[in-house]
């Protein structure tokens, strides 16, 4: 039957595109559903992840301890590796949330470069010293060195890293012009340079005699220094 002089919105679908509809809306609604369900899977082997070894992570116990059908994890993700590379992501992706939310506070609230010196100069120090930061270091050299030999995880941690470093480019950007940081060094030269201040020191950790937290400290302060504007 034509249909001719009836605006397109009011012409009845034909079946075979209600049916299609209403296919996408039920699955998204089945995925919307599920995301609780595998958060509580990720977050499970998260945890292992953080405390041990990942040959010690056992699908069937990761169900038995949240109550997720076995079956479900599978259709997910896949396979065990894709159960492994998920959880590593989001252990990746949170320690860069919660790094870019520092860097956003300080941006928010400094206003002269004075601030500026006084804040940002102990928060880069900080965010490399210690137990809790050697404990992060460690985890996310980690995962880098995962994803070396893991093509999928390699994609998923790369998309989370280049956030980091754009969005600590564009607030290095706000910083050179204000003038609080040279400008003759490109903006996300200088966020990868404070990316290496702060997670470079990995190396020094695993060290049979690593550089004590007083040198440590009083080297990350010289070479703060030396990247403000003249």
């Amino acid at each position: 039957m034509k249909l001719l002089g009836v605006p397109r919105a009011l012409r009845p679908l034909h079946p075979i595109l209600v049916y299609g509809e209403l296919f996408k809306i039920f699955t998204m609604a089945k995925q919307n559903r599920s995301a609780p369900v595998m958060q509580s899977v990720l977050d499970a082997v998260a945890e292992r992840l953080m405390a041990g070894d990942e040959l010690l992570i056992r699908i069937p116990e990761i169900c038995e301890a949240t109550g997720v059908n076995y079956g479900s994890v599978y259709h997910h993700f896949g396979s065990r590796e894709g159960v492994i590379d998920a959880a590593y992501n989001m252990i990746f992706t949170r320690l860069v949330e919660e790094d870019l939310a520092i860097f956003h506070r300080i941006d928010d609230t400094i206003e002269s470069f004075e601030e500026y010196v006084e804040i940002m100069g102990p928060v880069i120090t900080s965010m490399s010293s210690g137990p809790e930061r050697r404990a992060r270091r460690a985890m996310r050299t980690r995962v880098v060195a995962a994803a070396s030999t893991r093509p999928s995880l390699k994609i998923l941690i790369g998309a989370s890293q280049e956030r980091l470093t754009a969005e600590l480019e564009v607030l290095t950007e706000s910083a050179q012009n204000k003038r609080f940081l040279r400008d003759d060094i490109p903006a996300r030269s200088l966020s990868v340079l404070f990316q290496i201040l702060i997670f470079g020191r990995a190396l020094d950790d695993i060290s049979a005699e690593p550089i004590d937290e007083a040198q440590w400290q009083g080297m990350m302060g010289h070479l703060f220094l030396g990247l403000l504007a003249k």
